[in-house]
Formats: structure tokens, C-alpha cells, sequence
């Protein structure tokens, strides 16, 4: 029974799409209400139906989906709607923020004209007329000279400050409920803050209802005020935030409480030997030189940073976008051009080209944040697993690289008849497994992990997690771990490198680092990590 507050009231409603494979039932059959200026957090592993339910009552499913049952907003029914009345309350009463704003923004337009477009289709005028309240919306979400940002267009902004104006965008007409979702999972965590308190600040101001659509229940404990836990297409579970977290009744919601990372890696053994070291390590991009900009310019991405990996050890490597993170990892590696001293073992690599640097490739391998875009679609599991051996183990039959792929697809968990699939027929958590499996199948010394957890839901993260544990104790790996997540660094590592535009802030052990910081940069990361 829907309360007296409540704006929208959802009864068994169902997504179902149309596959070659048969029908595949998304939602079904949930209840579920959203009252005035709260924020209803709604939560799930990946497939649970959280991002299909608001669809759907929407009407932006995929040309296959189908939406039934009843979601009525203010006691207007919406599913089945026709197309130009439901467009009279999406983009002025309920509106949605997405993930990826780069997705939703349109490259070719301003972001101010694009902010403009509700504005003209709800209240009428001009997109000029409409200009004054896009410069109110860039002011009022922070966007920092928005006479000027107005203007630039969505590459030209940072992606903090492109979910700043799909927040405009979802504004501009003061809806009464604003769903969001994930709109903060591929952002730093100090962005992360920011988004959340920006969002808290507009929902008091307008009196808003946020639905919070997220796998993050770090967030949803500090933000949401209720929270329905979905699975599989179902309501496990909801209540207030307070119940759900503190005397959760299903199984599957202790699961996804239990599912944070936990867990302390120990330092390795006192005079482990270094197993790969990079001094004053420099990287210069050249940047620039298009058709109206002028000449090129030098951006330093790594600025004399120094990096001792030893045997056995997991140095977690932390910072926002753009710190050099990323582009240390390669130097490291040796795979982009970079000044510096480079040490593998015993071995000064500083001057080795791609030839020399080819057959030590094998015992330095890299797995990267998004296994789908580095898996081939074209060839099989048992191929993208197997393509290293044909370049450092040439000699292998292909009875024995299939053995060889068999025996790494179990190491990683997966079944070996997995290898006769390709990577689209897995979910994230086991193609970022069978990624795992591709660099180990070559038995490496060092493995650098560039974000490999951070589009995965906690459960999977901790099991992807718990999986690089036991790998590194099986085979002594020494492991760079670069990541935004700081709970999963903390968790993983046994030395943590903060950096920030290029250049380490801080270092030390992973307890000294969490727990008395030294300097503001590394204080106001934690802050944020673990105050969201």
C-alpha cells in the first residue's frame, strides 16, 4: 500500500526482451514506491534489473524490450503511454542521469545548447531565450566560468565536469525525481564527494526525490535514506538504510554487505630481491599541433619518479585521473617512450628497444580495467589465452597449448570447455578472469594490474581479488596494482604510491599511508574514500 507521499508507485512490473535465444525476463513482477524528496537507493549485482525497472517505466528500452504492469507518477500511469505524453513528464518531472556522460552528451554541440533542449521543449522559446537559465544551471552545479564552459563542447571537459552538466541537463526543469545512475562509479573518489554532495545540496534546494541507482553500498550507507535490494529481476529485500545494513534478512543482501574488501596483504620477506626497479622515470607527451592550434607543446606525464618492486610484493599505485598512474605502469614496462633508468632482475633494460625487450615480455605482463575491449571478438577464449605462447613458446604443439590453456582457465575458476566460447557470452567478472588467465598462462615474474576491478560489483571484486591473492602466493608474482578504489588497495597492497600530476605525493606501507597520512593530497583521497 503506497503511503500518502508517495509520487511513484510501481505494482508487478515486468522487462522482458526478445532474444534469439527466447525471451529473457529482466524485471519481474517488482513493487516498489519513491516518495517525495527521499532518496531510495536501489541495489544488485550486474543483470539484478536495477537500470531495466527505471528504463522501462521510462520507456528507453532497447527496440526488443517490452515493459507491463503499473508504474504511476503522481497517479498517471506510464507504462504504455504514448510517446508525445510521456515525453511531457520525462526531462520535466522524472528525469535520468547515466554512468557515462560522454555516451549521452553529444560531441558535435556545446553542452550549453544540449542544456538548453529541455528547456526549449518543456517551457517553449528560443535556445537563445533559454541561454540565461543554462548559465544559472552551469553556476548552480559548480562548472567553473561557465560564460566560457557554456560554450566548449563535451571533449573539452573533464569527466567530473561532463556529469556536472548531465546534472544541469536533468535540472533544468526541476523535476520532481531525479533517477541516477551510477552516476559516480567511473569518477575519483574525491569527484565521487563532490557529485554526491552536489546532489544532496540541489535535492535539499529543490525538494527533489533521487532515485540512486549504484553497486556501491559504501555510497548508498551515506546517502540513501531507503533501499530496495534486487536480484535476478526481483525484490530480495527493503527497508530503511539503517535496517538493511545493520539487520539485513536475506541471504543475498548479507552476501553483497559481506562482499567488501577485507583483508591485509603481509610485506614481503625482509631483503626480497628487487624485481623490477625504474629511477627518475620521465614520460613526455607531445600534444597539440592541429589545423588551427599551432604548434606542438610537451605535457609531462610522469615527472622523476622512482619505483622498487620486489619479489613477492604488491605496491598499490593511487591518485585521480591524469596523475600518471596509468603511464608509470608502462614505463615500467617499457612499453611507452619515457627517460629513466630500468632495471628487470640483474638486467639494465634502460636502453632496450621493442627487439630486446620482446622475449622478456613474457615474464611482465599487463591486465587492463576493461577486459571486453581487450579481448578479441573475433577468436575464442582458447585463442586469446593461448596468443602469447605462439609469440614466446613457439615450440609448443597444439595439443599442448591446449593443455596449457585447460590448466590456466582452471587456475582462474572457469571451466575449461570455456575455452571452445568467445568473450561476449561471459559476464565482466569472468572475462576480467579469463584476461587473468591470458597473462598467466606465460608464468610471469611481474604483473602490472591497471584498474582491473573498477567495473566490476563488489562481489565479483572480492572474488577477483581473492583470486590475485592466491595467484601471487602460488607463483611468487610481484604485482603493480594501480587503481582509484582505495578500499581495494587497501586491501590488497603491502605499499601504497600516492600520486598527483605526475609527481609520487607520498609513500610508504600500506597501514602508515591509511592511517597517518602526512600530507593534505593523500588525507583528502581517504577522506573521500571513506567518508562517501
Amino acid at each position: 500500500m503506497a503511503s500518502e507521499d508517495t509520487i511513484l508507485a510501481i505494482r508487478g512490473l515486468k522487462v522482458d526482451f526478445e532474444t534469439p535465444d527466447g525471451q529473457v525476463n529482466a524485471v519481474k513482477g517488482i513493487d516498489l514506491d519513491v516518495r517525495a524528496g527521499e532518496t531510495l537507493a536501489i541495489v544488485g549485482e550486474s543483470g539484478s534489473g536495477k537500470s531495466q525497472t527505471m528504463m522501462g517505466l521510462m520507456g528507453l528500452l532497447a527496440k526488443n524490450g517490452t515493459a507491463s504492469g503499473s508504474a504511476k507518477y503522481r497517479g498517471k500511469e506510464l507504462v504504455g503511454l504514448a510517446p508525445k505524453e510521456l515525453n511531457d513528464i520525462r526531462g520535466a518531472k522524472v528525469t535520468m542521469i547515466f554512468q557515462e556522460p560522454m555516451t549521452s552528451l553529444d560531441p558535435l554541440y556545446p553542452i550549453g545548447r544540449q542544456i538548453a533542449e529541455p528547456i526549449v521543449h518543456h517551457r517553449g522559446g528560443t535556445h537563445k531565450e533559454a541561454r540565461k537559465r543554462v548559465l544559472e544551471l552551469l553556476e548552480l552545479v559548480g562548472i567553473p566560468d561557465p560564460g566560457r564552459r557554456i560554450d566548449s563542447y563535451p571533449h573539452e571537459l573533464s569527466g567530473g565536469q561532463r556529469q556536472r552538466v548531465m546534472i544541469a541537463m536533468a535540472l533544468a526543469n526541476e523535476p520532481d525525481i531525479l533517477i541516477a545512475d551510477e552516476p559516480t562509479t567511473a569518477l575519483d573518489v574525491t569527484i565521487q564527494a563532490q557529485i554526491l554532495s552536489l546532489l544532496a545540496s540541489l535535492q535539499q534546494r529543490f525538494g527533489m526525490a533521487i532515485v540512486l541507482i549504484t553497486h556501491d553500498l559504501g555510497i548508498v550507507r551515506h546517502f540513501a535514506e531507503r533501499v530496495v535490494v534486487m536480484r535476478r529481476g526481483e525484490v530480495v529485500e527493503q527497508g530503511t538504510t539503517a535496517d538493511i545494513f545493520e539487520r539485513p534478512t536475506a541471504d543475498y543482501t548479507r552476501m553483497l554487505l559481506a562482499a567488501e574488501p577485507h583483508g591485509r596483504k603481509s610485506s614481503p620477506e625482509d631483503g626480497a630481491p628487487i624485481i623490477l626497479e625504474g629511477r627518475d622515470v620521465t614520460v613526455d607527451f607531445e600534444i597539440g599541433g592541429g589545423l588551427f592550434s599551432g604548434g606542438r607543446r610537451l605535457f609531462r606525464g610522469v615527472d622523476g619518479v622512482t619505483v622498487k618492486l620486489r619479489e613477492g610484493q604488491t605496491i598499490g599505485i593511487v591518485g585521480e585521473s591524469g596523475s600518471g598512474k596509468s603511464t608509470l605502469g608502462r614505463a615500467l614496462l617499457r612499453l611507452v617512450k619515457s627517460a629513466g633508468h630500468y632495471r628487470f632482475g640483474a638486467i639494465d633494460i634502460s636502453n632496450y628497444d621493442r627487439k630486446r625487450m620482446r622475449p622478456l615480455r613474457k615474464e611482465m605482463q599487463l591486465v587492463f580495467q576493461d577486459p571486453y575491449g581487450s579481448l578479441s571478438p573475433r577468436q575464442t577464449v582458447g585463442e586469446v589465452i593461448t596468443e602469447g605462447l605462439l609469440v614466446h613458446e613457439p615450440g609448443l604443439s597444439k595439443v599442448d597449448r591446449d593443455r596449457r590453456a585447460i590448466a590456466a582457465l582452471k587456475e582462474v575458476g572457469l571451466d575449461p570447455d570455456a575455452r571452445n566460447r568467445y568473450p561476449h557470452e561471459f559476464s565482466g567478472g569472468q572475462r576480467q578472469r579469463i584476461a587473468i588467465a591470458r597473462a598467466m598462462i606465460l608464468k610471469p615474474q611481474v604483473v602490472i594490474l591497471d584498474e582491473p576491478t573498477s567495473a566490476l560489483d563488489r562481489s565479483v571484486q572480492g572474488q577477483v581479488i581473492d583470486l590475485l591473492r592466491l595467484l601471487q602466493d602460488s607463483h611468487k608474482l610481484s604485482y603493480i596494482f594501480i587503481s582509484h578504489d582505495l578500499s581495494v588497495v587497501k586491501a590488497m597492497s603491502d605499499y601504497v604510491v600516492v600520486m598527483k600530476d605526475g609527481r609520487i605525493v607520498e609513500q610508504g606501507d600500506t597501514d602508515a599511508i591509511f592511517q597517518k597520512p602526512r600530507e593534505d593530497y593523500t588525507k583528502a583521497l581517504i577522506g573521500a574514500a571513506f567518508t562517501i
